[in-house]
């Protein structure tokens, strides 16, 4: 059986341990040099950049998030070993992990270890399509005969050297298409490479519950369990058109993924359709300045994202819930692009103020939408507020001065709310 050393790169066959360096890190699967399409996603991300600049963080727990009335943004391994997830209440998380260390997020530092990484894949292939800043999807066919070695070798490169020259580490996926690409990534993180060859497509599947398909929420679950469908062999009970008239056009997409179906192509040129934020309160709350003070820390949060990766957003969104799960969504378009805090701020804050006294909340949001590319972001300023320009000035060399002394060199007022 083909097999492959992550650590020296040595191809081999018939073999549990690398000849070449003795290293039990090894892949063995019949199709290993065979397959194309692969997904990187980074482990644990968020708290793998904060270990790797503050070694002191090694081997402790570090949760990405808020404080206590925020939610966890990402956990290291540490804590996910405590029962720490991803979107959890803080609170719920430091009962479970009460010595974990808690960091804010930051975002433009993520972003560029982001960009380090995708320079890293572009040199692999211009089929590169990012789903987040921690993970995309690429298909390396064709470039066997340009790198003189298989995908497979190649994608073992990638992650050493993330490793080795960024401090991050990243778990591959690698199959026939992109659905069954995404879930092998997740079968043996962190570090892991995980392969799901063609003939093996249909075993592997059959008795996986439906949660494993990407975009299965609970409530997507909880209506194919009311239908009786928990696996992906009670999928294959049912035929397309009955699938496709009960669900949708989810159900004839699951018609094809519980055949391992997948003809979508790993697009480059894929854009992003909209930046946000948002955050569930421990407690419900109408209190207009805990209300304001978050709605200012997410404009910020949007703010950099967009101009991290070069981009403006012509849409502005405040997303609210009221405590009976009501969603209220508000939005307006601006007469130019912005990536600014402050415009993307002052804009959400009208549409709230429109909103009027609909609380207590249980969760706010704001978003950036109808994205462009930088250059086009405020271009013609706002005639009706002649201090704008100032304000801009003023948070364009505020940015410098977080970028050169940390996210919390410079702090607004608002922030501390």
């Amino acid at each position: 059986m083909p097999g492959l050393c992550r650590d020296c790169m040595t191809r081999f066959d018939d073999a549990r341990r690398c000849p070449g360096c003795g290293s039990p890190r090894v892949v063995r699967h019949p199709e290993l040099f065979d397959l194309t399409i692969a997904h990187m996603d980074c482990d644990a991300f968020y708290a793998s950049v904060e270990k790797r600049d503050n070694p002191e963080l090694a081997d402790k727990p570090v949760i990405i998030g808020g404080g206590r009335r925020g939610v966890v943004s990402t956990a290291c391994y540490v804590a996910r070993i405590r029962g720490v997830r991803s979107a959890m209440p803080m609170f719920q998380a430091l009962k479970l992990c009460p010595d974990a260390v808690v960091i804010k997020p930051r975002m433009s530092v993520y972003a560029e270890v982001s960009r380090q990484i995708r320079a890293m894949m572009d040199e692999l292939t211009p089929d590169v399509e990012p789903l987040s800043l921690d993970e995309a999807f690429m298909d390396l066919s064709g470039t066997q005969r340009l790198h003189g070695a298989p995908p497979a070798v190649m994608l073992a490169r990638l992650v050493k050297r993330m490793k080795d020259e960024l401090g991050v580490t990243g778990s591959i996926g690698l199959s026939h298409n992109k659905f069954l690409a995404k879930v092998a990534s997740d079968l043996d993180k962190p570090r892991g490479f995980s392969v799901i060859g063609k003939a093996e497509t249909a075993e592997f599947l059959h008795d996986k519950p439906v949660r494993l398909i990407w975009g299965i929420g609970p409530a997507a679950q909880e209506s194919l369990e009311r239908a009786g469908i928990r696996t992906f062999a009670d999928l294959l009970r049912w035929d397309q058109e009955t699938l496709t008239a009960r669900f949708g056009s989810m159900g004839h997409r699951l018609w094809h993924l519980a055949r391992g179906q997948d003809k979508r192509r790993v697009s480059a040129h894929t854009p992003m359709k909209s930046i946000s934020n948002e955050t569930t309160f421990f407690e419900d709350t109408a209190d207009p300045d805990v209300l304001d003070g978050h709605l200012w820390r997410m404009a910020e949060k949007v703010a950099d994202r967009a101009k991290a990766k070069g981009l403006a957003g012509r849409v502005v969104t405040l997303k609210l819930k009221r405590a009976n799960h009501k969603i209220l969504t508000r939005r307006v378009s601006l007469r130019d692009a912005t990536q600014m805090a402050d415009r993307i701020y002052r804009t959400a804050r009208g549409l709230f103020d429109q909103v009027g006294d609909q609380g207590p909340y249980r969760l706010l949001g704001c978003g950036l939408s109808d994205l462009c590319d930088a250059d086009q972001a405020d271009i013609s300023g706002d005639l009706l507020d002649p201090g704008a320009a100032r304000r801009s000035e003023a948070e364009r060399a505020a940015d410098e001065i977080r970028r050169k002394f940390g996210a919390d060199a410079i702090l607004k007022g608002r922030a501390l709310r």
